[in-house]
């Protein structure tokens, strides 16, 4: 039966002299037998340091390659289902708070966007308030949506804390 052996990853710390190197910046990757021949061992290496110790490591090595410095992995976006976004905008109706009626309208847009939540029309109440009727797409059964006009910032202050009650930070 063959044997796996795991080679790591780059980790971006030159071999020759024991510098981080920053992303974009160019190196050379080496594989060779470790000491006890029981396994391989990667080793990074920074052009000046490869230039200056190439003659004496090639030898010993078994493969060497180039590449360059990846710049830090991004945050990784969250996938939420739809399915998981209609639910939550139906248990809010269930609520008057503010909390609530703020995060049920982000939502709203944000269902909006998806195009599976359509505008149809808005009406004043007595109290001067305005309730936007919708519907899902597919269904004519009317949702109201009470407008509590936030400014630009408050949405933003509302879709971060939407965000992170999504990837159950809160």
């Amino acid at each position: 039966m063959a044997k796996e052996y795991n080679i790591a990853k780059p980790h971006c710390l030159c071999q020759g002299c024991n510098r981080q190197m920053p992303p974009g910046e160019k190196f050379v990757a080496t594989v060779r037998e470790s000491a006890d021949g029981e396994d391989y061992v990667r080793e990074d290496f920074c052009a000046a340091c490869w230039e200056t110790t190439r003659e004496q490591r090639v030898p010993s090595l078994l493969g060497s390659w180039q590449g360059q410095v990846s710049p830090p992995a991004e945050k990784k976006k969250v996938f939420i289902d739809d399915d998981l976004l209609v639910n939550f905008f139906a248990r809010l109706a269930q609520s008057d708070t503010a909390a609530a009626v703020n995060l049920r309208f982000v939502l709203a847009l944000i269902l909006m966007r998806k195009k599976l939540l359509i505008y149809d029309r808005m009406e004043k109440l007595p109290e001067d308030q305005e309730v936007w009727l919708m519907h899902f797409k597919g269904s004519q059964e009317a949702q109201q949506v009470i407008n509590p006009n936030l400014n630009e910032e408050k949405i933003a202050e509302v879709s971060g804390q939407l965000g992170q009650i999504m990837e159950g930070q809160l």
